[in-house]
């Protein structure tokens, strides 16, 4: 039986390889899929202390191979995962001139599970950690990255000095990181005014979005100011935290017109949007081709302003990565 949800271990070597080297017929000569470089990216682990609240939040960093100052994309894990998932993506954003920042969330990562000896044990640390807690956690630790990243970037002697370009930053995250990312890029939340919304985040990504548990949609996400683009499956649902493909499909929906975007892939399950090659998981190559395509696609054209990326989203081009029974839109 395939794994549904986001305790699927974001830490293994991804099983799609050669993406990057894919091209798609895009607007011209824009193909998301294209790189210029065969160099592969540098990779930094570092850590972030921060002290105002004794926490340390591991990072793994894949830098582009030319040395300039770089747009930025954080990336929150699911549940029960680690920094070190989800490369594919990194590598492939990466590859198009991102610096690519994989933030690794104390008490909602793989620490929770990796000393439990049952699986009925690891299911209660993974439903313990998704928690209303872990979620301000998580959503706190976006502005302590961001902070800490603007100090190396102008430290001299750092691997990061005059590497990034904090004034184009996004946001993507899977599953509990979607949500992470959600909170931190214009979700509202009942009681509690402002928000975590991060005004130095100017887009984002959340794959296997969801709605609110309590509260109204359109109340949650009616005010999100910044684009958006939201990538779920046809059965990508959740055993822990019960999440149904109606709570992911229940977003797009609600969040105001313009540069909001959502691909719904047929068939693909919660892991397909993750490189885990948990319980043997047989994943299409298509889906990834498509996530990368069409992320790619929607950061060329929301941080860096590039032209032929905003018509590639706006016309039929992303149906050459899509087929005929994945659903993309856009409003």
């Amino acid at each position: 039986m395939r794994h549904p949800f986001c305790l699927v271990l974001l830490f293994l070597l991804p099983v799609f390889s050669g993406a990057a080297q894919m091209e798609t017929p895009g607007a011209n000569s824009y193909s998301p899929l294209a790189v210029s470089s065969a160099t592969p990216a540098t990779v930094l682990r570092i850590d972030v202390v921060d002290q105002r609240r004794t926490r340390t939040i591991p990072l793994k960093i894949f830098l582009p191979a030319e040395e300039k100052s770089a747009p930025v994309i954080l990336f929150s894990h699911g549940l029960g995962g680690s920094r070190e998932g989800n490369a594919y993506l990194g590598k492939h954003w990466a590859a198009r001139g991102y610096a690519v920042v994989f933030l690794q969330h104390p008490g909602s990562d793989a620490a929770i599970w990796e000393d439990q000896t049952t699986r009925r044990a690891r299911r209660q640390a993974l439903e313990n950690a998704v928690s209303a807690e872990n979620l301000q956690l998580r959503a706190e630790d976006v502005p302590a990255v961001l902070n800490q990243l603007a100090v190396w970037q102008k430290q001299k002697g750092h691997p990061l000095f005059g590497r990034l370009d904090l004034t184009r930053t996004g946001m993507a995250g899977h599953s509990f990181g979607a949500v992470t990312t959600q909170a931190v890029s214009g979700q509202r939340f009942p009681g509690k005014n402002p928000g975590w919304t991060d005004p130095r985040i100017r887009a984002a990504i959340a794959l296997s979005p969801s709605q609110p548990r309590t509260g109204n949609a359109s109340t949650a996400f009616g005010e999100v100011r910044i684009p958006w683009l939201l990538m779920t499956g046809t059965a990508d649902v959740a055993e822990v935290g019960g999440i149904s493909l109606a709570d992911r499909l229940a977003v797009f929906p609600a969040l105001p017109p313009g540069n909001k975007y959502e691909l719904v892939l047929q068939g693909a399950i919660h892991a397909d949007f993750t490189d885990s090659t948990v319980r043997q998981i047989t994943r299409n190559p298509r889906y990834h081709r498509a996530i990368l395509a069409i992320s790619t696609a929607f950061w060329d054209a929301t941080l860096k302003n590039d032209p032929l990326a905003g018509q590639w989203l706006a016309g039929d081009f992303p149906r050459a990565v899509l087929e005929k029974d994945d659903r993309w839109q856009r409003k």
